[in-house]
């Protein structure tokens, strides 16, 4: 039975696929091509195969377009996760927006009042330029806020703390300075000019906080804490400047003390006199140094004193250099602090190669001890 039906199936595609024939010809020969039944139904067979496998991927392919992956899906949420970021950052700067637009009128009113406090702190510290210590004690402070609000109440802050450094520097500068005065045995008071009531460029008048508030439009207090920071600094600058005037140097480097100031025995005689000056014991030609600045006003030979450098140094103070081997300078010569003068010697009333030195103010002598002793006390407050 089996064999029946396959032979009615032979049958079948047989008449379905009758054997063919093809023929090919080329450059004038002919070829013959038998395409027999079981060829035809291979080949058919290959073909329905071949389109079979073409729908069914294009049913995938298809299916695939129209339902989301899982990265798809991911990658929406991403997006949709940044979009809600960005709306609420949104809705925060048109906030915060709206808050400054509300508080524009407050917000100008202190950028003017820190604009004005900071032209009365730039003119004090025109004042204060120069002053030794002045650049660091006086930096203002970084502000490093991005808040524009919190950043203006961060630069009035800092405006204070400057003002209460300018006052605090100013003053303890000043004090060292007076104290200076006395180690040397000098009034303060009588080197220190009336205080003026300006600062800096136009005259602006500072006896009275409210008149002086209404001029550099600034608050009350802060206007009298310039006023006080101004009248210190000022006088920090003219003791400063007589300071520099005073013979606070060392006359002689590598020699010792030999002798005092005042009442002692004479060498030569052996009786009590008056010594106007220190004495300086060195080897000859040992470099004798200007203390101070100032200008030669004698140079030549006194009495007693053998050759003989005197320096004029203004506000009444006088040195002189006596006893020397050698003169450098001559009369009408502006030296500085430090120059050399001349060398050691033993000329006029001596005894042995010595520098006889003297400090004068206002026309008598003082003792140069108390003004060497000033001049270590200065140098260390410096450092």
């Amino acid at each position: 039975m089996v064999l029946d039906q396959l032979t009615r199936l032979r049958r079948f595609l047989e008449a379905l696929f009758p054997e063919r024939h093809l023929y090919l010809r080329s450059n004038g020969v002919v070829h013959g091509m038998v395409l027999t039944t079981g060829r035809q139904v291979a080949a058919s067979a290959a073909a329905s195969v071949l389109g079979l496998w073409l729908i069914v991927a294009t049913g995938i392919m298809m299916i695939a377009a129209v339902s989301p992956s899982s990265a798809d899906k991911a990658a929406a949420s991403t997006q949709a996760y940044y979009e809600r970021l960005t709306a609420d950052r949104q809705a925060k700067l048109n906030s915060a927006m709206a808050q400054l637009s509300d508080s524009n009128g407050a917000m100008s009113d202190l950028a003017r009042s820190i604009e004005n406090r900071h032209a009365a702190l730039a003119m004090l510290l025109t004042e204060a330029r120069g002053a030794p210590g002045a650049a660091q004690a006086l930096a203002p402070a970084a502000v490093q806020n991005a808040d524009p609000l919190s950043g203006v109440r961060a630069v009035q802050l800092d405006q204070d703390r400057l003002i209460s450094k300018a006052e605090t520097f100013a003053k303890s500068r000043a004090d060292r300075l007076r104290l200076a005065f006395r180690l040397a045995g000098l009034d303060p008071s009588a080197f220190s000019p009336v205080s003026s009531d300006s600062l800096g460029g136009p005259l602006i008048e500072g006896n009275d906080p409210r008149a002086l508030a209404a001029v550099l439009d600034v608050d009350e207090p802060f206007a009298e804490r310039i006023q006080h920071a101004a009248n210190d600094l000022g006088d920090l600058h003219s003791l400063n400047d007589v300071a520099h005037a005073l013979p606070l140097a060392q006359p002689t480097v590598g020699t010792r003390q030999a002798s005092g100031f005042g009442v002692r025995t004479d060498p030569i005689t052996g009786q009590p006199a008056f010594h106007p000056g220190l004495d300086f014991a060195g080897p000859i030609m040992t470099p004798v140094h200007a203390t101070a600045p100032g200008v030669v006003s004698f140079t030549g030979v006194r009495n007693g004193y053998g050759n003989v450098v005197e320096i004029d140094h203004g506000h009444g103070l006088k040195t002189r250099f006596a006893h020397l081997a050698a003169i450098w300078v001559s009369t009408g010569q502006r030296v500085a602090i430090g120059e050399k003068l001349g060398g050691i010697g033993s000329t006029g009333r001596s005894t042995g190669p010595h520098l006889h030195y003297e400090v004068w103010v206002d026309g008598r002598p003082q003792n140069p001890e108390r003004f060497l002793e000033a001049g270590q006390y200065v140098q260390q407050a410096s450092n």
